[in-house]
């Protein structure tokens, strides 16, 4: 799945064109590979300027091709392997600011599944983000060789890993960071002490996973932020 803005915009920029999109409409109800042929005549157009615009949504990955002789066609004199297009597995959703209700649904599905009979569910929540994050602090940790970084060097990586999430870190002065921007906004309207204590307990554990005990992720905001800000402890 297409994580960022910049990627998901690119996967739908791709569909701006009001024949590319009829084209990836052909293929995904298609329910089988179609050929550039088989497009190019359904959609009325030159095999060429059909197998353009599939190479284009192959490219940006809304469609996966693949090569295969024509049906009823085999043997050495069978001729060359044709190009078949099918839909690929992507999902693509942009919205500006980014939303990760996608993240939200797992950490919530995650945390019901596993909170013990008398855990309370808003404690569970916290719990599976916090461990989620930490997964996610640590895999960046291992990638960057980080053995215990020092305030400034956890304040810089987690803003690049969190900014990645949607939080839309930015710098107050040198000790703070803060978020311009919920990434479950709406679920937080709905039940904000949950969703902002999982939102702490997230961002705590990308710093945990990091390997830093130093800074804190402190539930204090401008309003408009995240409730969450970084702050060195």
């Amino acid at each position: 799945m297409f994580r960022g803005i910049d990627q998901g915009a690119a996967a739908v920029g791709v569909l701006e064109d009001e024949l590319r999109r009829q084209l990836y409409r052909i293929v995904r109800r298609a329910g089988q590979a179609l050929s550039r042929d088989d497009v190019a005549s359904q959609a009325g157009i030159s095999r060429r300027l059909a197998a353009f615009h599939l190479d284009k949504l192959t490219d940006r990955g809304l469609l996966r091709a693949h090569y295969a002789r024509p049906p009823g066609r085999s043997g050495p004199g069978a001729g060359r392997s044709a190009k078949y297009y099918e839909p690929s597995d992507l999902e693509v959703d942009v919205s500006i600011p980014q939303r990760r209700y996608d993240l939200a649904g797992r950490l919530l599905i995650r945390a019901i599944t596993s909170a013990s009979p008398h855990e309370p569910p808003g404690a569970a929540a916290a719990r599976v983000a916090r461990e989620a994050g930490a997964e996610v602090g640590d895999r960046v940790r291992q990638e960057k060789r980080l053995r215990h970084p020092g305030a400034e060097r956890a304040l810089t990586t987690a803003t690049h890993v969190l900014d990645e999430y949607g939080f839309e870190p930015y710098r107050l002065g040198r000790d703070r960071v803060a978020f311009r921007n919920c990434p479950f906004r709406e679920f937080a309207q709905e039940a904000p002490e949950v969703m902002c204590c999982m939102n702490q307990a997230f961002v705590e554990g990308v710093l945990r996973g990091i390997g830093n005990h130093t800074i804190q992720a402190a539930r204090e905001s401008a309003p408009g932020d995240c409730c969450v800000t970084l702050r060195r402890a």
